[in-house]
């Protein structure tokens, strides 16, 4: 599997100078429980220097967080989950999973993850998806097939529990026979789905990628051991997710990664391990001004 390719970079959409509020990207996050609170905000934080709006949508208790800090937040909008289905259609991409609960963490005035993730990829089958944390979790595979080309964000385990829901048995068991880089691309051809594996490589494989109809698939490397740090994969799939309100799937799958190892690979510079996942939101601007403009 071959490394991205650095110049991919210089593809990725640029706000153009005459542009207006509005047009440089729209993401609905649905993210967030009653225990997992940082999550949703770490994501929040890092697709608000990005897009031109997020539409914030958690449960009551992240929603009042989100009021207080307004100020910071002023281009974002707090959705109730009774209505978050009115701002799907309107966003540009929607990323939904960081912090939402598993079968066996829900607690009283949290959704069902399960229900609430299927329900709306059903409804929405044609917008852009991000699917991370909590909702990969609970996920039948086999809704993916009717979803136009969702971008998942698993990390090893969060992958193993997707392939243990393969209703296929041959497949099932023709997959677990393969090399990890191997089970992403027949993962991602079998289900129609971008796969981003996260880990000190991340694989990430597009179905389909090639004029041939062959799976595209690269790896990116780097990184360092200060990004085990609990919210990193957050602010990745918020990074991967606003990234994908104005490119394309892969891309932005590929150079999210990318970005988002090089940005903990500065942050070593500085500081060594010694960071945390706010200090990751904090310094991706930065390397994206370095890597990506003019």
């Amino acid at each position: 599997m071959q490394e991205f390719d650095l110049k991919d970079l210089k593809k990725l959409y640029i706000p153009p100078s005459r542009s207006h509020k509005g047009q440089n990207g729209k993401l609905l996050l649905v993210s967030g429980s009653k225990l997992f609170h940082s999550s949703s905000l770490w994501a929040l934080k890092a697709a608000s220097r990005m897009l031109d709006m997020v539409y914030y949508s958690s449960v009551d208790e992240n929603n009042k967080i989100v009021e207080e800090a307004k100020k910071e937040f002023r281009d974002g909008i707090i959705v109730p989950r009774n209505k978050v289905e009115g701002y799907a259609a309107e966003a540009n991409c929607i990323l939904i999973g960081p912090g939402l609960p598993r079968e066996d963490g829900i607690e009283a005035g949290d959704d069902d993850t399960k229900i609430l993730t299927e329900s709306l990829l059903k409804k929405y089958p044609l917008k852009k998806w991000v699917i991370d944390g909590g909702s990969l979790q609970v996920l039948d595979p086999e809704i993916l097939k009717s979803v136009n080309n969702p971008i998942l964000t698993p990390h090893l385990r969060e992958f193993e529990m997707l392939k243990s829901k393969i209703q296929n048995s041959i497949f099932k068991n023709a997959i677990q026979k393969l090399k990890l880089e191997e089970q992403v691309e027949l993962f991602s051809k079998k289900y129609g789905c971008v796969v981003v594996l996260k880990g000190p490589i991340d694989y990430i494989c597009e179905p389909f990628g090639s004029a041939q109809g062959e799976t595209c698939c690269v790896q990116v490397s780097g990184g360092n051991a200060g990004m085990t740090k609990g919210g990193t994969g957050d602010v990745l799939a918020s990074l991967i997710a606003s990234l994908y309100c104005k490119n394309e799937a892969f891309l932005s799958a590929a150079a999210g990664s990318y970005i988002n190892k090089k940005a903990g690979e500065s942050l070593f510079k500085k500081v060594g391990y010694y960071f945390n996942s706010s200090d990751l939101v904090d310094e991706i601007p930065r390397v994206m001004k370095s890597l990506i403009l003019p």
